[in-house]
C-alpha cells in the first residue's frame, strides 16, 4: 500500500505551500494521517496529526503556522505551511496508521521535498 505524496518546492521564508498526500481509499477513513518531517541531518520528527475521528495535533513549532486538514470524500490529507522558515527545511512524509485486532499498521508515502530560503 502506497501513499502519494506531492506539493514540495522551493519557496523564500515568509511563503506558504500546501501538501497533499492520496491514499488507497481502503484504509483512508479508518486511519489516522500524520504529516512527518526529516531535515537535514536530522532525525524523523512527527508535525501534524488528524484522526480518523477529525482530532488534531501539532508538533510546537509549527503551531499557528500549519493547519492540516483531511478529505475523506478525496482520500486526501492536506498540510497548509505558512509563514514558512528555512528551520522548516526538509523532507514531508505523510502516515497511515490504524489498529486493526489488537495490531498497529503503518503506511507511509515516499516523501515531498520542501526547500525554505532565507
Amino acid at each position: 500500500v502506497q501513499l502519494q505524496a506531492s506539493g514540495g518546492g522551493l519557496v523564500q521564508a515568509g511563503g506558504s505551500l500546501r501538501l497533499s498526500c492520496v491514499a488507497p481509499r481502503s484504509i483512508f477513513s479508518i486511519s489516522d494521517m500524520d504529516w512527518y518531517r526529516q531535515g537535514p541531518g536530522k532525525q524523523r520528527e512527527l508535525v501534524a496529526v488528524i484522526t480518523s475521528g477529525g482530532d488534531i495535533n501539532y508538533e510546537d513549532s509549527v503551531k499557528g503556522r500549519f493547519t492540516i486538514s483531511r478529505d475523506n470524500a478525496k482520500n486526501t490529507v492536506y498540510l497548509q505551511m505558512n509563514s514558512l522558515k528555512p528551520e522548516d527545511t526538509g523532507v514531508y512524509y505523510c502516515n497511515a496508521k490504524r489498529s486493526m485486532r489488537g495490531l498497529v499498521y503503518t503506511n507511509w508515502g515516499q516523501g515531498t521535498e520542501v526547500t525554505v530560503s532565507s
